[in-house]
């Protein structure tokens, strides 16, 4: 079950890997057929400014009894390019579809003819006595085209980043809707079962009062009746006390350590023999640490050291679980807590997942990888603030 959960994760990556390719597909073809365009229009709009310019030497020296009617019309025909008349002193003559300030007017039309200048060639119009030359703009039309793959980029990529965190979002509420919903399920269906062994423990002790393996038998029903309770609090708000964290580790190691090989050494390092007292639900708390130590146990091959450390920092208690098992690759560091994956051939991959919900969404906290190497070992890190929310 594991392994096809670990193939549908990574179809689905292998899919959103696609799509952005194909996204960056789509832009690049449309900045390179919209450079195209603008590369043509450009190079008509040069010609419509050859043929302006040809106009008005027309119509400059035409003479009296000549008709000019279609050279004006084409002079007339301009409204869109910028365009700037000067004489062979860079001296401005006249200009076109050029919006004016209000003040400085002389200065502007110089820098604006410095800046067309530097752009492309100016045409030049040579007259009987005088030469003048004719700078030009792009329209705005041209101009506009010019940036549309940027902003049609920006939109594309606003539009995916939109997407993601919708779908993000959906998957998550689905996800949680469905955790809590088989929580809540397996907490019911263990109900009735764990009452009924507790009346049969009941009954054995009546009758075998010095059997002490009925004693660990009431233990181990005890423990189911534990992890009943702690699958019913997921998706509720848990309540929080003041407990000493150190009991709390404590507890959880002695478990832990009672049901794993003896070659197997869990030790716990506190900051002074003072107990650390902290806001937890200590049911829930348990269970992220001893999730912790299961994987590490795992990670080992059920032989090693795990060294569980607490420090104070400011307002922050920090509480690393170091192991020397197999270690995680560094890419993997955030993955390791989506629900379902696991590199086990057994397990459903959601000890992790569960824990980064219990320390994140009911306590307020943090829980990362600070530290792994293959083949030497892993640290995970839980932060908690002394006062939680």
């Amino acid at each position: 079950m594991a392994l096809k959960i670990n193939k549908l994760y990574e179809i689905t990556r292998q899919l959103k890997l696609a799509f952005l390719v194909i996204a960056a597909g789509i832009i690049l073809a449309s900045t390179y057929f919209t450079n195209r365009l603008a590369n043509s229009l450009a190079e008509e709009e040069r010609k419509k400014v050859e043929i302006w310019a040809e106009a008005i030497h027309q119509s400059i020296s035409a003479s009296e009894n000549t008709n000019i009617e279609m050279v004006m019309k084409i002079v007339e025909s301009n409204t869109t390019i910028p365009i700037i008349m000067t004489d062979a002193t860079n001296k401005m003559i006249s200009s076109l579809n050029i919006k004016e300030p209000k003040t400085n007017i002389a200065e502007f039309y110089e820098k604006e003819i410095i800046r067309l200048k530097a752009r492309r060639a100016p045409i030049v119009v040579k007259l009987d006595k005088t030469t003048q030359y004719i700078y030009y703009d792009d329209s705005l039309f041209l101009k506009q085209l010019v940036y549309f793959p940027y902003v049609q980029f920006g939109v594309i990529i606003v539009f995916l980043l939109v997407a993601f965190f919708a779908f993000s979002s959906t998957k998550k509420a689905e996800q949680n809707q469905v955790w809590v919903g088989l929580s809540k399920e397996t907490a019911h269906q263990l109900g009735t079962p764990i009452s009924s062994l507790l009346a049969w423990v009941d009954l054995l002790k009546m009758r075998h009062s010095e059997d002490k393996l009925i004693g660990e038998m009431e233990k181990d029903v005890n423990r189911l009746g534990i992890i009943a309770e702690r699958f019913s609090k997921i998706g509720s708000k848990p309540d929080l006390m003041i407990v000493s964290l150190n009991e709390t580790v404590q507890n959880a190691v002695q478990y832990m350590s009672n049901r794993s090989s003896q070659k197997v050494a869990i030790q716990c390092h506190f900051p002074t023999e003072e107990h650390v007292f902290i806001s937890l639900n200590i049911p829930l708390f348990e269970w992220v640490i001893e999730n912790l130590c299961k994987n590490a146990i795992d990670a080992m091959d059920g032989s090693g050291n795990i060294d569980i450390t607490v420090l104070q920092k400011n307002d922050e208690v920090l509480i690393d679980i170091k192991d020397t098992g197999k270690g995680i690759d560094k890419k993997k560091f955030k993955m390791v807590f989506t629900p379902g994956f696991t590199t086990k051939k057994r397990g459903w991959g959601l000890g992790l997942s569960l824990a980064k919900r219990i320390i994140e969404e009911y306590h307020g906290g943090k829980i990362f990888v600070k530290q792994s190497e293959l083949n030497v070992g892993t640290i995970f890190r839980i932060i908690l603030k002394t006062n939680p929310l």
